[in-house]
């Protein structure tokens, strides 16, 4: 459920603050000028499981590493003899069917370690490691932007959007939600105490029940309010969506069904509402990393390494899955555990946002990424 929303004009743009439940979007909003060109940051926050959403059912080992999650891509759409996504992203199966849509897997930023904090200060800072660069890759994109003006809604300004390019900020009234990684910590210090532990064990169990039952419905209202912000000649040109909940430790297969509607939903409501907007559009939607091949002992998976990212957009030239895939055998796994990345995000990123937006594609990967300096993906990503 959408909270209380009060809308903002700043440099002729609109923006709006939303308030969601747990497990929904916090959104951000950056407004350039003089280009069509439009471009949505969707981060997952918590590592989303890119082995469900994008299930390598033609792997031999898939199905007795995940035992019975493998049961939750029944039904969905098979994109090639190797992968089958969740049935739960029914209108992004129908885009892809479109070519407006191509999903990247075993994608990893430089970061190797399993800290959901760290993991995302480097996915959205755009450094080799932790804390080493203080802004963000999308705001050292909008210096390269012709009137790259930035406006961000949120409790606080996203790292990705922080730095030297104007940002106006506003922040909603409401105090912003507990991360998934603090409410772990707390539910492990009151593990041990039999009141509390109990007490909090019913609350943790209503706050999923709510946040499932609210994705879908939030997705698709913060789908419809970016596309509004971002649809006409004065729209904002650059948006960022916070998603939280996807840290699926336990009860993982409805948690993750109900996350993957809202993300779908989202999509699917960006596309109507934008309308002939959508056709200049690209939307890219990462993870600070992915989780462990093998599932665990309480119906869910943890911290792993390999992801899968997704391209989404009436700019993508879609119809595609990039993959050099490792394999899922004991022997290809990360550290013996993990799906092991053979893609570099910083690449990806850089290639695509430079074709996106037609910038010199060495520049921009040097620019976004100042330490590790990418090498470009040698194919079209972007139409």
């Amino acid at each position: 459920m959408l909270n209380r929303r009060r809308l903002l004009q700043f440099g002729g743009a609109g923006a709006a603050s939303l308030g969601f439940g747990l497990g929904l979007p916090t959104i951000a909003f950056a407004a350039t000028a003089r280009t069509d060109k439009r471009f949505l940051f969707v981060i997952q926050r918590g590592a989303a499981d890119g082995l469900a959403t994008l299930a390598p059912t033609g792997d031999p080992a898939y199905a007795g590493l995940r035992g019975d999650l493998a049961a939750d891509v029944a039904g969905g759409a098979k994109l090639d003899a190797m992968f089958t996504l969740h049935p739960g992203m029914v209108e992004t199966a129908k885009l892809y069917a479109a070519k407006q849509a191509l999903f990247v897997q075993a994608v990893a930023s430089p970061y190797r370690d399993r800290s959901h904090f760290d993991g995302q200060n480097v996915l959205e800072s755009g450094g080799a490691g932790a804390y080493r660069v203080k802004d963000g890759w999308l705001n050292r994109l909008l210096t390269e932007l012709p009137g790259g003006k930035a406006v961000a809604l949120a409790p606080t300004v996203p790292l990705a959007l922080r730095g030297s390019a104007p940002v106006q900020s506003y922040a909603p009234s409401n105090l912003p939600q507990a991360g998934d990684d603090l409410l772990i910590r707390i539910g492990e210090l009151y593990a041990q105490d039999a009141q509390l532990g109990p007490l909090w064990t019913q609350a943790q169990a209503a706050r999923m029940k709510a946040g499932e039952l609210g994705d879908a419905k939030g997705g698709a209202a913060a789908g419809q309010l970016a596309a509004k912000l971002m649809s006409g000649a004065d729209g904002a040109r650059i948006a960022m969506i916070e998603t939280n909940g996807w840290d699926t430790h336990n009860g993982q297969r409805g948690r993750l069904a109900a996350q993957l509607r809202g993300l779908d939903a989202l999509v699917a409501n960006l596309k109507a509402g934008l309308g002939a907007d959508w056709s200049n559009t690209f939307v890219l939607v990462a993870t600070e990393f992915g989780r462990t091949a093998k599932a665990n002992g309480t119906g869910g998976t943890d911290h792993g390494t390999g992801a899968m990212a997704m391209l989404i957009g009436g700019a993508v030239a879609g119809g595609k899955v990039i993959a050099d895939w490792p394999g899922l055998g004991p022997s290809a796994l990360y550290e013996g555990r993990d799906l092991k990345p053979t893609i570099n995000l910083d690449a990806l990123i850089a290639s695509a946002l430079s074709q996106h937006f037609g910038l010199d594609g060495a520049r921009t990967a040097a620019l976004l990424f100042p330490e590790t300096r990418p090498g470009l993906l040698g194919q079209r990503l972007v139409a």
